[in-house]
């Protein structure tokens, strides 16, 4: 099998040299090239010809935004954007995923987080390869999965006009996902009215100092209230709660409000922070199974195992389906599980969720 072409691109040397020698550790990984700025970039891109881009957020000349907008245009390429941790940063990186940016990295602040980034952006540079990205010429753009068979379109078709059995009264919403999330919950969220009537929360996969922007972000854009959870915000229709990155978030039962309870340390073993499973368990146990549980685009299989404990009371499950996903990873898990409901495409799970949670 061909190792993965990547091409980096970045104004620093400093950043430049770890990016590469970060990925040049894994044989599956091959660098063709670098580029200091994005006008550089799009000129070399022609002659190296990479599978993968690792594209710096803020440069000189033709910073990333830009460099991301004319690359999904012209030669539509797989990119992870490499974000400085400052509020600026994370509200450009926000804006590329919506552009079409597959995923990004924060860069390491300290020397012990270089480990961290090693596994990360590898691993991410592995998962990017996979996916298709749509030449778009309108902003945003977008990411789109390779075509499927004629037999797995019938099949998603099948599970879509299902009809769901919904056993509980839902009292809660609440959203997993991962990589392909940011856009994905715009999308979902955007389609939700100011009174929806139930509280919704999410975890969404992301480092410290990017749950803040991206609550900000969709609270501007949408008509239900987002925020990023704090210790003690209550669980209440149409509000919806974004867990913070660098915290678990449980919720316990004070008289008729659920409220929330931040945590440093998981009762399960998860090596995210916050973690889907971590959510699902807690919500469990306020909630019983008058929970509605909807799994969205993402690696791994975060979500399942609460999914399963939740499935056991009677909760009611929904999972994007494989064409809409970036990356069919939790979704499938969940599938594979046998907890999921109905599987739908993300422009219609917005409409589902309002039609179970009204029953």
């Amino acid at each position: 099998m061909s190792p993965i072409k990547v091409m980096v691109v970045d104004d620093s040397a400093f950043m430049r040299r770890i990016i590469i020698s970060t990925l040049e550790k894994s044989n599956e990984i091959e660098i063709v090239g670098y580029a200091r700025n994005g006008e550089d970039a799009l000129n070399k891109i022609k002659i190296y010809k990479p599978d993968v881009i690792t594209l710096d957020v803020e440069m000189p000349i033709m910073n990333g935004i830009e460099t991301l907008e004319k690359l999904i245009c012209e030669n539509p390429l797989p990119v992870i954007m490499i974000s400085s941790l400052t509020t600026e940063g994370a509200s450009l990186t926000l804006h590329a995923l919506e552009l079409g940016a597959v995923d990004f990295v924060a860069k390491p602040e300290k020397r012990e987080e270089m480990a961290l980034l090693e596994e990360e952006l590898v691993h991410k540079v592995k998962i990017a390869a996979r996916v298709k990205v749509n030449k778009k010429c309108t902003v945003p753009g977008t990411i789109k999965k390779p075509e499927l068979s004629p037999e797995k379109i019938k099949q998603d078709k099948i599970n879509q006009d299902k009809k769901i059995d919904v056993k509980n009264k839902i009292e809660v919403v609440a959203i997993g996902t991962s990589t392909g999330g940011p856009p994905a919950l715009q999308k979902l969220l955007l389609s939700l009215p100011k009174n929806f009537p139930v509280g919704i929360v999410i975890v969404q996969h992301m480092p410290k100092g990017f749950t803040g922007p991206l609550a900000t972000r969709l609270n501007k854009l949408c008509e239900i209230d987002i925020k990023e959870a704090e210790e003690g915000d209550k669980i209440a229709p149409g509000k919806v709660l974004i867990a913070p990155a660098g915290y678990q978030i449980d919720f316990k039962r004070t008289g008729k409000e659920v409220i929330v309870n931040l945590k440093t340390v998981a009762p399960i073993q998860t090596r995210f922070k916050p973690s889907v499973d971590v959510m699902l368990l807690s919500l469990k146990k306020v909630y019983g199974g008058n929970c509605l549980g909807v799994i969205l685009t993402g690696m791994g299989s975060d979500g399942t195992i609460g999914l399963t404990e939740l499935k056991k009371l009677g909760a009611t499950v929904l999972a994007q389906d494989e064409a809409s996903s970036v990356v069919y990873g939790m979704p499938k898990s969940a599938v594979e599980a046998g907890v999921v409901d109905k599987i739908l495409p993300l422009s219609q799970i917005a409409g589902e969720m309002q039609k179970i949670v009204r029953k």
